[in-house]
């Protein structure tokens, strides 16, 4: 049995990874670290808190006399580390929380899991470790600034034939330019958020570099899905569209953005520890690059024509039907410093492990759309905090 500790598991794609561990194996032990702040919702995996192979654990990564009782108490095969502050608004409104959750936190993590994971030093100084132990440290296309948007209308992507053997399930991609991120790629963070991520990164390979430290690195494009915190790009006009409420779009929204379906990211992250060299960076990208503008007008589309071809829906809607259209979108200021374009090639993960992002838009964003239709009691549990009422109950039950 292999033990995971999922730091930032009660978060959106940390819970996403704790239910598709648990549908996966039955063989894993999966400790869950959440300092449940804002975005870390313990209602999101309330069912498999009860699973036995579940312990959460409410408590802050920089805290380093709780990380260390986590590693004595249990014999901790890989961290996952998910916890981050993570919302690019935030971190220009409040740098430093940013800074300290996403750089000491994860060197505060690396160092516990260093100490207990050493058993001796070799012939030059560096440590030994026990065997199969890895820190996976989860981060974002961010950390390489942004890319040009070269075309107005997007071209078809054309794929190196090894990875379009791969992906031989995906059809009609396209892209708004010439190059894409690659691993490769130099990073040139833009905002206080992505710096913060950027200095993370390369905390976790300096430690890999002076102390032999076992970790692998992948570098996500925005993810969507079930779960999402309500004020992400998505979830946010979803449940504005249902109200009836404007739709604020940044600029003139022809920011582009390169999706990813937060299952196929699950998935990337598992093959990646489970199969990949130490010391080895991937990007795990979503082929579905697409701008800001034409997302908002797709999620209205759907939601109108669910709610006209299967108007038990209706019952949701809090404004009146005939208000779902494009009249809703409001331009706003927009972002400072906004990139104007992430796209990644996760040609690496592709070739090398046999991954690829099996979901194209298109049907996730309607998987999505459906998923926050029949799920409007999370939603509201979210959106008016009632979420941290059930971690209290939840907690005093557990003590």
């Amino acid at each position: 049995m292999k033990t995971y500790l999922v730091t930032g598991g009660a978060g959106f794609i940390g819970a996403n990874f704790i239910k598709y561990m648990l549908e996966k194996y039955d063989n894993v032990k999966l400790i869950v670290l959440d300092k449940l702040t804002y975005a870390g919702n313990l209602g999101t995996i309330r069912d498999e808190l009860n699973d036995c192979r579940v312990s959460f654990i409410k408590g802050d990564i920089c805290n380093r006399e709780l990380v260390e009782n986590i590693f004595m108490q249990y014999d901790v095969d890989y961290v996952v580390n998910f916890a981050a502050e993570s919302h690019v608004d935030r971190s220009i409104e409040n740098p430093q929380i940013f800074l300290e959750t996403n750089i000491l936190g994860t060197q505060n993590l690396m160092e516990v899991a260093k100490k207990f994971w050493s058993v001796g030093k070799d012939s030059k100084g560096y440590p030994i470790y026990k065997e199969g132990k890895k820190f996976h440290h989860v981060s974002t296309d961010e950390v390489y600034g942004s890319l040009s948007k070269d075309f107005d209308i997007p071209r078809e992507l054309v794929l190196d034939e090894a990875v379009a053997k791969i992906a031989s399930g995906r059809k009609n991609l396209q892209t708004y330019g010439d190059k894409m991120f690659t691993e490769s790629t130099p990073l040139d963070p833009r905002s206080p958020y992505s710096a913060s991520k950027t200095a993370s990164d390369m905390i976790v390979m300096a430690y890999g570099e002076t102390y032999k430290f076992p970790f692998n690195i992948t570098r996500c494009s925005n993810n969507y899905g079930p779960y999402h915190f309500p004020e992400k790009l998505i979830p946010l006009i979803i449940k504005n569209i249902l109200a009836g409420k404007k739709l604020p779009v940044y600029g003139k929204g022809d920011n582009v953005r390169d999706w990813l379906y937060v299952m196929d990211h699950c998935k990337g992250i598992d093959m990646v520890i489970s199969n990949a060299k130490v010391h080895e960076v991937y990007n795990i990208g979503g082929f579905n690059e697409e701008q800001n503008i034409n997302i908002v007008k797709l999620t209205i589309d759907i939601i109108a024509r669910i709610m006209r071809e299967e108007p038990e829906y209706q019952r949701v809607l809090t404004t009146d039907l005939s208000n779902i259209n494009y009249d809703l979108i409001s331009y706003v200021q927009d972002r400072l410093g906004h990139d104007a374009r992430y796209a990644i090639d996760p040609t690496k993960i592709v070739t090398e492990l046999g991954w690829y992002p099996e979901t194209p838009f298109t049907e996730g964003i309607e998987k999505t759309i459906r998923w926050y239709l029949d799920n409007q009691s999370w939603v509201e549990e979210v959106a008016s905090g009632d979420y941290q009422r059930y971690y209290e109950e939840m907690y005093k039950e557990r003590k």
